[in-house]
């Protein structure tokens, strides 16, 4: 059932956020950066950066590097709302619209000199999939606004899994949770629609390479061989 109501969306933000915030403190969780800091709380000043994180894996990173220098990118979807409710209760910021949809009017929202946040944390594949599949609109938004992208990859050990398109994943109580970033993508400014592929491309490849480390760590223990990470783009 899609709940419409504003008040009641805030009251499931309210709960949810409790819940979600005693669940994450059963959690054994570890986090490693590959390459420089990923986690905002450690990047320079002046520093913006785009987090690129699967729709399905959007709990946990919200709930460990969330801040309220922070915006998600939200879809205007009922549901999205729903998530949206969430995101304003863990006190970070939140944007409606989508990289494919309402993207030009969140960019003006992000780069205006009254825009109170300094990240953004964007899942490509959303709202609707198809599943971990990068959609262009995060490399169009990073050339518009001049923001480094940082994939994010996470892991858990035997999640549950919703029945949905993203087969949303929630940890187990008291099991093994992990994230990984990576360097950050640049994108040249004012890249034209036509030439968004090979980007597009590099931030696929490192969501794929990330969230393969963190899944394997998270199943094993014991955090595998990286390979090394893909050339950058020139440009």
């Amino acid at each position: 059932m899609k709940i419409r109501n504003r008040h009641l969306l805030a009251a499931a933000g309210w709960a949810g956020t409790r819940a979600a915030r005693l669940l994450f403190r059963t959690l054994r969780f570890e986090y490693r950066p590959l390459g420089s800091p990923g986690n905002p709380a450690a990047l320079p000043p002046g520093a913006r950066r785009i987090y690129c994180i699967w729709h399905e894996d959007l709990l946990l990173p919200t709930l460990y590097f969330g801040r309220p220098d922070i915006a998600v990118l939200v879809s205007k979807h009922a549901d999205g709302r729903l998530l949206g409710s969430l995101i304003k209760s863990l006190g970070m910021g939140m944007v409606e619209g989508s990289t494919n949809r309402g993207g030009v009017e969140a960019v003006r929202k992000l780069v205006g000199d009254d825009a109170p946040w300094r990240h953004l944390a964007v899942t490509p594949d959303g709202p609707r999939g198809p599943r971990r599949v990068v959609q262009p609109g995060i490399v169009y938004v990073a050339s518009r606004t001049g923001m480094e992208i940082i994939p994010v990859g996470v892991g858990y050990r035997r999640p549950w899994r919703a029945k949905s398109w993203d087969r949303f994943a929630v940890p187990r109580p008291f099991s093994v949770a992990r994230a990984v970033t990576a360097d950050p993508v640049a994108v040249p400014a004012g890249v034209k629609a036509a030439d968004l592929e090979p980007y597009r491309l590099r931030v696929q490849a490192e969501m794929d390479r990330l969230n393969a480390l963190a899944e394997a760590w998270a199943d094993t223990g014991h955090f595998p061989q990286a390979d090394p990470p893909p050339l950058r783009l020139a440009g």
